[in-house]
């Protein structure tokens, strides 16, 4: 790659603002709000009150009382809803923002657009900076962005889960492998922390486990099934060709933990955490 790769994502955008907006997303979301700096960001959940996911997106501070949410594209009206479940009796708004999103991978930091943000993304092996602003602005056609297909072709290898195919209503935080940069267990409480609290302390975990496949050929489609020693052991939920064969993200059943190795039809596998 003779430059940096400039990919445009398909993200949705919420404000949340007020003098109240800290100790509001405080009880709503998985990540200590107050420890986000102005101009950091985290990741966080959003649970469902049975501790299942809503969202899992990124809060960033703004300043002391406006925060920016940003969530898989398409995913952007439940977590809106989601978050004005509980705005009873509280001083800040909750809105949609009408945002674009490129990610420039490589060749270092970018500085932020008009108006916008650069959000640097902290993920093990990818060196990338998330480029955000208002929808509109000359800004992004000026970045020549490749479509926005091409972030699998990013995220899969790097082990990104995504909201819809390896995250959805039924999905457990546990589950997902993002824990550990999403939830805070010093905090006080918040909706759905219940759940988190009790996969938490059990040594078994959760039924399933998200995990990086590898094998050659094609891409398997979504609900491929690995199998070892003719026995289902996980599931694909999204898969892209790279250069020996393919990068897919799966769940692995609990049951099968210590399987490695195993097969999609005819060929050969191997599965490690995500």
């Amino acid at each position: 790659m003779s430059g940096p790769m400039v990919v445009r994502r398909l993200r949705d955008f919420v404000s949340v603002a007020g003098p109240d907006a800290a100790d509001y997303l405080q009880g709503q979301l998985s990540q200590d709000v107050p420890a986000v700096e102005v101009g950091e960001s985290a990741w966080t959940f959003v649970l469902q009150p049975t501790g299942k996911v809503d969202a899992w997106c990124r809060i960033t501070r703004r300043d002391t009382t406006a925060f920016l949410i940003d969530v898989d594209g398409g995913h952007g009206e439940v977590l809106l809803a989601r978050l004005r479940r509980f705005l009873l009796r509280t001083d800040c708004t909750v809105e949609p923002l009408a945002w674009t999103m490129v990610t420039r991978c490589g060749d270092g930091p970018a500085g932020p657009p008009p108006d916008g943000l650069a959000m640097v993304v902290d993920w093990p092996g990818l060196d990338a900076t998330d480029l955000a602003g208002p929808t509109g602005g000359d800004w992004v056609d000026a970045l020549e962005p490749d479509g926005a297909e091409a972030w699998d072709a990013v995220r899969i290898p790097a082990g990104i889960p995504a909201m819809g195919s390896e995250i959805d209503d039924d999905t457990l935080p546990g589950a997902t492998g993002q824990v550990e940069r999403s939830v805070s267990f010093t905090k006080g409480c918040y909706t759905g922390q219940e759940l988190v609290a009790r996969v938490d302390s059990r040594a078994a975990g959760t039924p399933t486990h998200l995990v990086r496949i590898a094998g050659p050929g094609g891409p398997p489609g979504q609900g491929a099934e690995v199998t070892a020693d003719g026995a289902p052991v996980a599931t694909v939920t999204s898969a892209v060709a790279v250069a020996d064969g393919f990068v897919a993200l799966g769940y692995r059943r609990r049951s099968a933990v210590a399987v490695t190795t195993g097969r999609i039809g005819d060929a050969v596998v191997t599965l490690q955490e995500a």
